[in-house]
C-alpha cells in the first residue's frame, strides 16, 4: 500500500483487491518488515509495537505481556520498555518483525530478514517460519543470500529490472544458477588468490577501551592491519564493532590505549583530520552517514573530500571542476544516474547509491579503506561489483578493514578474521581453516582463543 500500481491486479485468496496506503494493506492481514527499519527512535519497544495497532491491546500491561509472550515464543529477548534510540541493529530488526506478528498478519513480507543474524539464529529464525507456514500463514522471503532462500523457499520468483524473469523450484537449481538469473550474465570464476599481505603495517590499536558511563564498550582491543590486507571483523551486532570504527574515524575518543596510522599517533584527532590523512570510509546506513539525500550527485562525491582539489578553490567549492571530476567517476564506477552530476540522489537505486559511495572513497589515493556492511541490502551484481573493488584495492597494497555482518562476505574477502564479543577480539580465524558454524560458535562467545588481534 505504500505504492499504488499503473496496471495489474493483486489477489488476496483469490480476491482481487486494491491496497491503496499501509492500512489498508495491515487491514488485509499484510505485514511488511522492510530493508530500512520503520522506527521511532524517540520512543520505547512497546510504543513502536502499538504505533497503528493501539486497539488490539491497549498500550498498557496487557499490550507488554503480549509483546513478552511473542518475543519469549520466537527467541526475541527484547525488553518491552527499552528505547529504541539505544538498541543497535540487531534488536531493532527484531522489533520490526514483532510488530508484524503483534498485528496478526497472515502473510509476512520479510525484506533481508537476516541481514544482522548469526548462522544459529538464521536456523531458529527458519525453524519459526516453517512454524508459521505450518500454522497457515504465508510467507514472502526477500534476500539476495541464495543458500539461504533454497533452503527456506518452497517456490522462488526471480525479478530482474522491475521483470519476473523466472520462477524455479528450489530443489531444481543451483545457487549459481539463481545469481546468473538475478544479474542476466554468467558470473565470472572466481580464481585462485596469491597473498598481497605485507610487513607494511597501516593501523594498529594498542591495548585500546572504551568506557561511557562507566560501562566498558571495548577492552583491550590490540590489532594489526598491513598494507595489501584484508582484515574482516566478524561478530553479532552490537558487540563493539560500531564503536570500533568510531574509534578509527575519530568520532570517538578511546578511554585508553593508542591508536596508530602510518605509525603516527591519530588517537586525539578529529574526524576531518583522519580523513585528510587518507582514510576512506564507507558506513554502515549510508541514508544516515554516507549521503545527502536531497542534494545533486557532485556534493555527494565531494563529501569528505571538500578540501581537497579540485573540489576546493581556497576557502570556496570549485562546483564546476568537482562536477566533471564527478563525471569522470561516475563514468568510470558505472554509477547510474539519470542526469549525471545533478541527479538527486534520492532518486537513485540503493545499489547506485552505494556505489557513488565506494567510488567516492577508492578513487583516492587512500593507505587504508574503512568499509562496514558495504553491500547490505544489494543485489548479486551490485554484490559482485563491490566486492571486485574492495579487492582490487587491496591488491594494490591498500590496508582494507571490513566489517561486516555477512558471514559469507567476510569469509571471501578477508586475509584474516577477527572476532568481537561483548566488546573484546576473542578469535583470530584464518578463512582458508575455519568455517561458518565455527565462527559462529566465536561470535555467539561460546568459545574463544584470547589470542585477539596480536600477531599470532
Amino acid at each position: 500500500g505504500v505504492q499504488l500500481p499503473d496496471e495489474g491486479t493483486i489477489r488476496i485468496d483469490g480476491t482481487e483487491i486494491v491496497l491503496n496506503s499501509p492500512q489498508a494493506a495491515i487491514q488485509a492481514g499484510i505485514g511488511m518488515v522492510f530493508q530500512h527499519f520503520m522506527l521511532a527512535d524517540n520512543l520505547t519497544v512497546l510504543e513502536n509495537v502499538v504505533l497503528g495497532a493501539e486497539k488490539l491491546h491497549g498500550i498498557g500491561e496487557r499490550a507488554r505481556t503480549r509483546i513478552r509472550q511473542i518475543a519469549s515464543d520466537y527467541g526475541m529477548n527484547i525488553d518491552p520498555d527499552a528505547l529504541v534510540a539505544d538498541l543497535g541493529v540487531g534488536d531493532r530488526q527484531r522489533i520490526e518483525i514483532l510488530k508484524v506478528l503483534y498485528r496478526g498478519a497472515r502473510i509476512l513480507i520479510l525484506d533481508e530478514p537476516t541481514a544482522v543474524l548469526v548462522p544459529q539464529e538464521v536456523t531458529d529464525l527458519f525453524g519459526h517460519l516453517k512454524e508459521l507456514k505450518a500454522e497457515g500463514l504465508t510467507v514472502i522471503f526477500i534476500s539476495h543470500k541464495l543458500d539461504e532462500v533454497l533452503s527456506v523457499a518452497d517456490d522462488i520468483t526471480v525479478i530482474r529490472r522491475g521483470t519476473t524473469v523466472a520462477a524455479v523450484d528450489p530443489g531444481q537449481v543451483t545457487a549459481r544458477q539463481l545469481a546468473e538469473l538475478m544479474v542476466g550474465s554468467e558470473l565470472p570464476t572466481p580464481a585462485t588468490e596469491e597473498s598481497t599481505v605485507t610487513d607494511t603495517v597501516v593501523l594498529e590499536f594498542r591495548g585500546v577501551g572504551l568506557a561511557v558511563d562507566g560501562l566498558r564498550l571495548l577492552d583491550d582491543i590490540n590489532l594489526v592491519i598491513h598494507a595489501g590486507e584484508v582484515v574482516g571483523i566478524a561478530g553479532v551486532e552490537g558487540n563493539g564493532q560500531a564503536q570500533l570504527v568510531d574509534l578509527v574515524m575519530g568520532m570517538r575518543r578511546p578511554s585508553d590505549g593508542a591508536i596508530l596510522l602510518d605509525d603516527e599517533d591519530i588517537t586525539s584527532w578529529d574526524t576531518r583530520r583522519v580523513r585528510e590523512a587518507g582514510v576512506g570510509f564507507i558506513p554502515e546506513d549510508r541514508h544516515r552517514h554516507g549521503l545527502l539525500l536531497e542534494a545533486p550527485l557532485w556534493e555527494n562525491v565531494i563529501l569528505g573530500h571538500q578540501t581537497e582539489r579540485p573540489a576546493s578553490r581556497g576557502p570556496l567549492i570549485n562546483a564546476s571542476a568537482a562536477q566533471a571530476e564527478t563525471t569522470r567517476i561516475v563514468e568510470q564506477y558505472d554509477v547510474r544516474s539519470g542526469q549525471g552530476p545533478i541527479t538527486v540522489v534520492r532518486s537513485m537505486s540503493g545499489g547506485n547509491q552505494q556505489k557513488a559511495i565506494i567510488a567516492r572513497e577508492l578513487d583516492r589515493d587512500k593507505p587504508l579503506i574503512v568499509a562496514v556492511q558495504p553491500t547490505r541490502g544489494l543485489d548479486v551484481g551490485a554484490i559482485e561489483y563491490i566486492h571486485s573493488q574492495l579487492v582490487a584495492e587491496r591488491d594494490r597494497g591498500k590496508a582494507v578493514l571490513l566489517v561486516s555482518l555477512e558471514l559469507d562476505e567476510v569469509m571471501s574477502l578477508s586475509d584474516r578474521i577477527l572476532v568481537m564479543y561483548e566488546g573484546e577480539i576473542v578469535g583470530q580465524l584464518d578463512p582458508k581453516k575455519t568455517t561458518v558454524s565455527e565462527l559462529g560458535l566465536y561470535m555467539s562467545g561460546a568459545k574463544r582463543d584470547n589470542k585477539g588481534g596480536d600477531e599470532a
